[in-house]
């Protein structure tokens, strides 16, 4: 900065541009008098974000953009600053003006990142709101996701595939990295994540244990499990520096730290987890698994059964507990409706208490905390009379918190305001001192009832008024007949036309007694207040245990209520390698069918003895992708102990489902498109185990007919004579890969059934035994609305096609048939335009020409030709 220009700075912008230095990658609201304000480009992008209007201001010579709110409307704009992915640095004023003559001194108080924040406005109830490190090591990659929010602490480490996979499982608002690993990070993870660079000193082991050993103060990571995930250690360190850069420093709540067990939770790539829509989806308005299945009543409940449907269990035993307790809820329907009914009536335990340790909950949020304690109580007592092991244990393990309970009670009035500031925040009878206070400034109407009653018998003047205003304060009013009667000690303070006004020794104590009970009204609730949070911080750990297994509880009844509502069935988790589902449904589809309309079950078997793939054709749109996804949607709800939509369900347990279907349903085309392909069709094959799970869609589509084929087959074969032999569906258009089932015993053909109707094609959408005898694609373009005489012409080549016996003949057929209609139908036309039309069709490569292009090419032959 010049020196000229350092002279024209005003002392305001001056103190501004110091404090802006310290926080540059963050938008400071810095706080003048009742509003906070923003300058220069951090003007810029407040006013385009909240829509407010940017002005300009005179700082010292030179104009500056500048864009404001009113203070108290913060809670209203910080949301939208940080929801459009902006850190926010809160500059406050810390000190009041009044009491310094110079600039009164300002600071940062807080900063507000899209991965911390304890805002309400801010936060979605039933998702967690994750603050995520990744750390490069040297072979491994490390993870640590914390939600500030709700205290939860989690770490893990692995390769890059699994490092991808949870942070589509976590969906972290903010990522931490190191910034050499900047382009790493953006290559291995791609540009759509919200990441902050931090220092490269950050990121060591050294630093990051004794971080984590000082926050926890323990003097080993053992007792948490985590003390050999040396990466995922430093990037735990990450996050409480980050914390602690960002003003946060009482985490009193973050009271442990767990490590994501790889080993214990089914396994998909993230590809499958994109292709089954279980909890988030690129089409917009799409119905999510997530969306069907929950019916959760609790915010606490909806956060978990996302993380129950992201990491299924692999344990038979741990599944079975879950499923007995949603048969349990089913055969008592009472009890059921009844913890239903308790747990509504419990508020987001795990936020709440986070706000008491932050020091940052209202009094009337500390109302719904007792509100909600009260309602586990019943909670507790039902669960202890239940004969399910699970539930008793559940309800065992809940604490009562009696003491909590009545403290809040005695403390607080139950019309507590959200705002400290409004006052009658403490209960009647709590403090003496408090109730001597209010009684002086809140009975003063009957005071001075009293004081004229006295002072009219006193001085027999009848038309004594007592008033008060900001100039004189408290004043008797006297009426001019009167004058005469006004004793000597009352002082005269303001002439009135008709009336003169007096003020005494009494009125002033009186008034210096309202007037300071008021204040200390205030400051005796703000103490009484906060000594009440201080106590209740002792609170944070049962407070938390009764939200996890209210939690548990909550998705537990969830699952029972879905079950009763959409006819599920108790699926029977073994530990063989068979996979037997009698009449399953696709549990997002059938909720999307018409009214009246029923969704067509199917049945599917797979055994690694007889029938290890199925190998499925079948036109489009005959229902092939629905079968493949209901398959894994039923084996992934059975493992997170829900019952199933089937009539019944025996699953061996799977640890590892893998699906590579719709891909090549996106708009990109040719070899974008067969890259993406092979990438994950390739990711399956190099991961395959005896209990995966495989499910493939279309393999090949998007190369040329010949290639596609041959692909197709060789992952049938490599998938077949795997040791691992994993349970594969395989659904195809590829009719040739029927020829299959009689080299390999242990590939069955099936088809997806559908009935010719004359002109039509009616779509059974039924899985029947045998292969699919022919596509019936050109049915479906008709359906699409293709142009008749393409519709026509397609008919005419598929028929000649058919009569041919070998794919050899296939190319020259469409040739010679291009060839004889040219001829037939366009012999009139001069010969130039016909050579022309010739030499095209000679020059088509028809092993790489796929069939909607030969059908578009004889559309545009036949449009040149009309031109004639």
């Amino acid at each position: 900065m010049s020196a000229k220009k350092s002279q024209k700075e005003t002392p305001l912008m001056k103190q501004y541009n110091g404090i802006k230095l310290k926080y540059p990658d963050a938008l400071l609201l810095f706080r003048v008098g009742d509003f906070y304000e923003t300058f220069g480009e951090d003007a810029v992008k407040t006013a385009r974000i909240l829509n407010i209007v940017l002005t300009n201001r005179n700082n010292g010579g030179e104009r500056t953009e500048l864009a404001g709110f009113p203070h108290h409307s913060l809670n209203t704009y910080l949301p939208k600053l940080v929801k459009a992915g902006q850190r926010v640095a809160i500059c406050d004023q810390l000190e009041d003006p009044k009491m310094t003559k110079t600039i009164v001194k300002r600071g940062v108080t807080e900063l507000v990142t899209p991965g911390v924040a304890m805002n309400d406005d801010i936060l979605h109830s039933k998702s967690n709101n994750f603050l995520c490190a990744v750390h490069f090591g040297k072979i491994k990659l490390g993870v640590s996701f914390l939600d500030v929010s709700t205290g939860e602490f989690l770490c893990a480490q692995g390769n890059t595939e699994y490092i991808d996979k949870l942070l589509q499982n976590f969906n972290p608002s903010e990522i931490l990295v190191q910034k050499k690993n900047k382009k790493e990070f953006l290559e291995s993870f791609g540009k759509d994540l919200h990441c902050f660079y931090l220092d490269d000193w950050i990121f060591k082991t050294d630093y990051a244990e004794e971080t984590l050993n000082t926050h926890f103060q323990t003097k080993s990571l053992k007792g948490f499990g985590i003390d050999h995930l040396e990466e995922g250690i430093i990037a735990a360190g990450a996050v409480l520096y980050y914390l602690s850069e960002t003003r946060h420093t009482k985490l009193q709540h973050i009271s442990s730290i767990n490590r994501i067990a790889e080993e214990e939770y089914v396994w998909m790539d993230r590809f499958t987890i994109r292709n089954l829509e279980l909890y988030h989806s690129n089409s917009p308005n799409a119905v999510t698994l997530l969306n069907v299945i929950d019916k959760t009543i609790s915010p606490m409940g909806g956060r978990l059964l996302k993380r129950w449907l992201a990491l299924p269990l692999k344990n038979a035993e741990a599944i079975q507990k879950r499923l007995d307790v949603v048969e349990y809820f089913l055969k008592h329907p009472e009890l059921l409706a009844e913890m239903q009914d308790q747990i509504s009536q419990i508020s987001d335990l795990e936020r709440l208490i986070s706000k008491v340790a932050t020091g940052k909950i209202s009094p009337r949020e500390v109302n719904q905390l007792k509100n909600s304690m009260d309602a586990i109580v019943p909670v507790k007592e039902k669960a202890l009379d239940c004969e399910n092991e699970a539930v008793k244990i559940i309800g065992d393990n809940l604490h009562s918190c009696d003491l909590l309970r009545k403290k809040i009670s005695e403390s607080l009035s139950e019309e507590a305001p959200v705002n400290l500031q409004k006052g009658n925040v403490i209960a009647k009878g709590f403090s003496l001192e408090l109730d001597g206070l209010r009684n002086l400034a809140f009975s003063g109407k009957d005071y001075l009832d009293n004081m004229i009653k006295r002072e009219t018998e006193t001085t027999g003047i009848s038309s004594l008024k007592i008033g008060s205003n900001n100039v004189y304060g408290y004043y008797i009013e006297v009426r001019n007949s009167y004058k005469d009667k006004v004793p000597s000690a009352w002082t005269r303070k303001q002439t009135l036309v008709n009336a003169e006004r007096y003020i005494t020794e009494e009125l002033k104590e009186y008034e210096a007694k309202i007037l300071g009970a008021e204040e200390k009204i205030y400051q005796l609730e703000q103490e009484i207040y906060f000594k009440l949070i201080q106590w209740l911080v002792d609170y944070i750990a049962p407070v938390q245990q009764n939200a996890r297994l209210i939690a548990r509880l909550d998705c537990l009844c969830s699952f029972s209520e879905q079950a009763k509502l959409e006819n599920y069935n108790k699926p029977e988790i073994t530990d063989t390698f068979n996979l037997e589902i009698e009449e399953g449904r696709h549990p997002v589809i059938e909720k999307q069918l018409a009214h009246g309309e029923i969704y067509v079950s199917n049945t599917v078997k797979l055994d690694r003895e007889e029938q290890q793939i199925i190998m499925i054709t079948g036109p489009n749109m005959s229902g092939k992708s629905a079968i493949l996804r209901q398959t894994a949607l039923i084996v992934l709800m059975a493992q997170m102990g829900s019952f199933v939509p089937a009539k019944s369900a025996e699953i061996g347990l799977v640890d590892k489902i893998f699906t590579r279907v719709g891909a090549s349903d996106n708009i990109s085309m040719g070899e974008s498109t067969f890259m993406v392909e092979m990438n994950e069709t390739a990711s399956i094959l190099n991961n395959i185990s005896k209990r995966s799970l495989v499910l493939l869609d279309e393999i090949g589509r998007g190369t040329s007919t010949y290639d596609g084929i041959s692909i197709a087959w060789a992952i049938s074969e490599y998938l077949h004579a795997h040791p691992a032999r994993p349970k594969t569906l395989f659904a195809t258009h590829y009719h040739e890969l029927n020829e299959m089932c009689e080299t390999f015993d242990r590939i069955k053909n099936y088809n997806v059934s559908v009935k010719e109707l004359k002109e039509t094609v009616l779509f059974l959408r039924k899985l029947i035994p045998g292969g699919s005898e022919h596509s019936f694609g050109i049915h479906v373009a008709k359906m699409a609305g293709m142009p008749q005489m393409v519709i026509q012409r397609a008919n005419k080549i598929l028929k000649k096609l058919e009569n041919s016996h070998s794919m050899e003949d296939s190319g020259a057929v469409l040739k010679k048939s291009a060839e004889e209609e040219l001829q037939l139908s366009f012999f009139k036309l001069d010969d130039p335009l016909l050579e022309d039309l010739k030499q095209e069709l000679i020059d088509i490569d028809i092993d790489t020409l796929t069939p909607v292009e030969a059908l578009m090419k004889l559309n545009e032959i036949k449009r040149r030709l009309h031109k004639k």
